[in-house]
């Protein structure tokens, strides 16, 4: 029988806790995400985080040390080759990525007349931008010729924004399915294809909640399908069912932001279910961390604080509680990547007599090694389990 029958684990997309030992390889020596916002904020306003253990990983301006942590904590070194979201999800769930995903300046000429041709309509951009500025500048110019805004950014991306108007919801998967197909090809090695609808008029374009990520399946199987062919359900909430192409998924909830992504997590945890119920809180990364916004990333970090009584509240006795980050993206950094960092770990069940720190991780998927020992199914190549340590004190 299982410690725990059912095992919430929550990613805060791109909450990093400060650089990691190989940080200067990736331009990112000095990089630190929580402590500094915390630092612009003069201080983060964070006190149920704070009884969890977070600022007992190491201190953190504003939120002070737990005197008894209600969770087991550390921090963890991601061991993949990258610092990109499917790198760090693919490897808590137990893969090691050692070639990186590529990103790109521009793409190449043949790759964009190859979607031309496909698609019908030309393409305009073609070059790394903000999704929100480049629909500034070329919105109207899409609007009148119907022609497609390609872009990208630091993350390996090919992006796709159309107005709903002028190129159909199905029009636009149907056209990122195309592209998905044209970068599979190892040359391009592309993380992502993702389709970003919008809508409104010149100056006042919006974009909306239709977006629609088309990832690389993950290069071996995960811990999540040893789970689902296991007999056990895993729920995906936000991207997640997207980051993995929908490997080892058995349910999927769309989300349009954080306080949508908490509410239908709380809502959730009322189902009575039989394995993992898994969430990723994009809006750190996406919204703060690339725009580089440390007084918007402070709020939202804030904002979740606020939800946390009410997600522990609906963790039984038969449940397991796990938060951590995939990687870093300091808003303090330069550019607009994201940022080589370890990430917190903090591990909540209600039976912990007396939690303490547990040993720094040297992978991500420790976390994938701990569910599947949990469940008695097929461990992944990589990363140590520490179910034994969070039963010991129980």
């Amino acid at each position: 029988m299982s410690p725990f029958k059912r095992i919430f684990l929550i990613v805060l997309d791109s909450v990093g806790i400060g650089e990691a030992p190989d940080a200067e390889a990736f331009q990112d020596k000095g990089a630190d995400t929580l402590g500094h916002i915390a630092e612009h904020r003069g201080g983060l306003n964070m006190p149920n985080i704070a009884k969890l253990g977070l600022s007992n990983i190491r201190e953190i301006k504003g939120i002070e040390p737990a005197a008894e942590p209600k969770a087991f904590y550390t921090k963890m070194q991601e061991a993949s080759n990258g610092k990109d979201t499917m790198t760090g999800h693919w490897e808590i769930m137990g893969l090691r990525i050692d070639t990186p995903f590529r990103t790109f300046e521009q793409f190449p000429a043949e790759l964009i007349h190859a979607l031309e041709k496909k698609t019908g309509r030309n393409v305009i951009g073609n070059k790394p931008a903000s999704g929100t500025e480049i629909i500034k500048e070329l919105g109207e110019e899409h609007i009148k010729t119907g022609n497609l805004i390609v872009y990208t950014s630091a993350d390996s991306v090919l992006q796709i924004a159309a107005h709903e108007e002028i190129v159909p919801i199905r029009e636009l998967y149907k056209i990122c399915e195309i592209a998905r197909e044209l970068t599979l090809d190892e040359k391009y090695m592309i993380g992502r294809v993702i389709a970003r609808p919008f809508i409104g008029k010149p100056g006042a374009f919006e974009r909306t909640s239709n977006r629609h990520d088309y990832a690389l399946k993950p290069f071996g199987r995960t811990v999540m399908n040893e789970l689902k062919d296991g007999g056990f359900d895993v729920i995906a909430l936000g991207k997640i069912s997207d980051i993995y192409d929908g490997e080892g998924v058995t349910e999927t909830i769309r989300t349009k932001d954080n306080t949508d992504g908490i509410q239908k997590f709380i809502d959730s945890m009322s189902k009575s279910f039989h394995g993992l119920n898994f969430l990723n809180l994009v809006d750190f990364d996406a919204k703060y961390g690339h725009r580089r916004n440390p007084a918007g990333y402070a709020e939202a970090l804030e904002a979740f604080d606020t939800r946390l009584p009410e997600i522990l509240e609906n963790i039984g006795t038969d449940d397991l509680l796990i938060l951590t980050a995939d990687h870093g993206n300091d808003p303090t950094h330069h550019g607009t990547d994201h940022t080589r960092e370890f990430v917190p770990l903090l591990v909540f069940h209600q039976n912990i007599t007396k939690a303490n720190r547990l040993p720094i991780r040297e992978t991500f998927a420790d976390i994938g090694a701990t569910i599947a020992e949990n469940f008695d199914v097929k461990r992944p190549q990589h990363g140590t389990s520490f179910l034994q340590d969070i039963l010991a004190n129980s």
